[in-house]
């Protein structure tokens, strides 16, 4: 009898411990806000986004999970503010992104059904703008410079990175859906610290520099509004073309499916130690 209850006693730290690590599925939506879509947070012309991770629980209420994310971002000025219908300009890119992030559950989630939680870590992310030509071509944009981006003649603007540092962070609201499953929504911002996710920031540059030194697809590629008819012939040395003022955005909105790795059935609501079948203490 002493055994059983010794047993007893440590039983409820083993189920826990057994709870600890778990596999984190995502799927939902990737979007991004820039100078081709202005708005702080929307669902247009989102994509499907997908992940895949672990968690480890270091206690009830504080996790530390990684993981990776894929997605697609895209917009267009034929969807943008209708004053900059006539720039043209579009964009799409492929993005992945690994990050290890703190998480924090407001209830033990062994008690409670349902809680909310925020997290926030780092993260490494890679892109690659494209747009296609007025062909139908698929043109990936760095190569071309068509901002002047490591062109001598204009030596401060750097050519961007394609993979780079984010800081995620966000809030969500998680469901218990069985003993060893959790359901969850959440919304995860990334702050960047590059404004050309879409490869739009600042003026246009001479036009016969950028031919000379990128070639004529860069000077069709910069300056879209040529493709309509009745446009304007290509803008002066330092027009503006987009704002460099706000860096670019890009976020995952969707569901997480938290699948714990192990055998143990965990805690449910109004089941401590009874479950296990150790006999009830009388005081």
């Amino acid at each position: 009898m002493q055994k059983l209850w010794l047993l007893c006693l440590f039983m409820p730290v083993a189920a826990f411990s057994q709870q600890r690590l778990h596999l984190t599925l995502f799927g939902g939506v990737s979007n991004y806000q820039g100078d081709l879509q202005g708005k702080p947070f929307t669902l247009e012309q989102s994509n499907l986004a997908i992940g895949a991770g672990i968690r480890y629980d270091l206690t009830p209420h504080i996790a530390v999970r990684a993981g990776i994310h894929y997605g697609t971002i895209e917009a267009t000025d034929a969807l943008n503010d209708p004053d900059l219908h006539f720039r043209n300009l579009s964009f799409a890119s492929r993005l992945v992104e690994g990050n290890v992030m703190l998480e924090y559950t407001l209830f033990d989630m062994e008690e409670k059904l349902i809680s909310p939680y925020a997290f926030a870590g780092i993260g490494l992310f890679h892109f690659n703008p494209y747009a296609f030509d007025s062909l139908g071509n698929k043109v990936f944009l760095k190569p071309l410079s068509t901002e002047g981006q490591g062109l001598p003649q204009y030596p401060d603007r750097k050519p961007y990175k394609l993979t780079q540092f984010a800081i995620p962070f966000g809030a969500g609201v998680k469901f218990r859906v069985s003993p060893n499953t959790v359901l969850a929504y959440e919304v995860g911002l990334r702050k960047i610290f590059t404004d050309y996710l879409d490869d739009v920031s600042t003026t246009y540059v001479d036009q016969a520099t950028l031919l000379q030194e990128r070639g004529p697809k860069a000077v069709e590629m910069a300056y879209r509004a040529a493709e309509k008819e009745g446009a304007p012939a290509y803008p002066a040395d330092g027009t503006v073309r987009g704002g460099s003022k706000y860096k670019d955005w890009y976020y995952f909105t969707g569901f997480t499916l938290y699948i714990g790795l192990n055998t143990g059935n965990g805690f449910l609501p109004g089941r401590r130690g009874s479950q296990y079948g150790c006999p009830t203490p009388v005081y």
